[in-house]
């Protein structure tokens, strides 16, 4: 334990490094392949006419890295609480080969996908909304910048998640990792501005049951819908999900081979 503490600082910075280095290639990546590289490829598919503000990505930006901060703050204590043998279970998922090895990553994306929505709904109460998520919904119109620019409370129930989820499931440690890149990976692509999901000939997206770009900036023009991260299928069980989503995901869909895009409206008309 003595070692531990000495090596405490060296730790912390390591873990902001890391978590710093991922958000920075993803929302840099994003950022110049669709807004720079592609630019005029994908015009049409922009689902707002305006650019986020410089202003406003760089502030982003500086909020992401505090939100970085907290979590490897909090990663220390997942570090001390495996050290104090509390981890147990993730010690025998480990043992219990490649199949559970994958099926764990899959549960816990599932399980994140229900804990986010849950939370991230109760957030928009107004007695929390100011004190855990209003610094998220400042970016009205937002970046791949936007995925981690949140107030301190929100960002400490963020990494809960990945500190609660191993004490009560065999997810070996090796599992979590990726499932942090793909966190990252969903969360500045719903944050991108482009919608990137191809339509079905009725205009609907082709992964229904996944969230879209449009999903996820329907919520940030409208808080009181689309909660989810990475599935619609709590929006639609708990009846959240905003009426006029396939119409507005319509417009800027990804356009079928061999076929005009129709919108839902105009395909439930015919």
């Amino acid at each position: 334990m003595e070692t531990w503490l000495h090596n405490l600082p060296q730790m912390w910075l390591l873990g902001v490094f890391i978590d710093t280095r991922r958000y920075v290639i993803f929302a840099v990546a994003v950022w110049l392949i669709l807004w720079v590289a592609l630019a005029w490829v994908l015009r049409n598919r922009r689902i707002r006419e305006d650019r986020p503000p410089a202003r406003q990505m760089a502030f982003e930006f500086l909020f992401s890295i505090r939100s970085i901060a907290i979590f490897s703050t909090m990663g220390l204590m997942t570090n001390l609480m495996s050290r104090l043998g509390l981890y147990r279970l993730s010690d025998i998922g480990a043992t219990w080969g490649p199949i559970w090895f994958w099926a764990s990553l899959v549960l816990m994306i599932l399980g994140h996908d229900a804990y986010y929505y849950f939370v991230h709904r109760a957030m928009h109460h107004p007695r929390l909304f100011r004190r855990f998520h209003r610094r998220h919904h400042r970016s009205h119109n937002p970046s791949p910048f936007t995925a981690y620019s949140f107030d301190l409370r929100e960002a400490g129930m963020m990494m809960s998640f990945v500190v609660l989820w191993p004490l009560v499931t065999p997810t070996p440690w090796a599992v979590v990792p990726l499932f942090v890149l793909h966190q990252i990976f969903r969360n500045t692509l719903l944050h991108c501005g482009f919608e990137l999901m191809p339509a079905r000939r009725d205009g609907r997206p082709l992964l229904d049951w996944m969230t879209t770009t449009t999903h996820h900036d329907l919520h940030h023009a409208h808080a009181g819908y689309n909660h989810g991260l990475y599935f619609t299928w709590w929006d639609r069980w708990m009846g959240t999900e905003h009426p006029d989503y396939h119409a507005q995901y319509a417009r800027a869909a990804w356009r079928p081979l061999g076929a005009p895009l129709k919108s839902p409206e105009a395909t439930t008309a015919a």
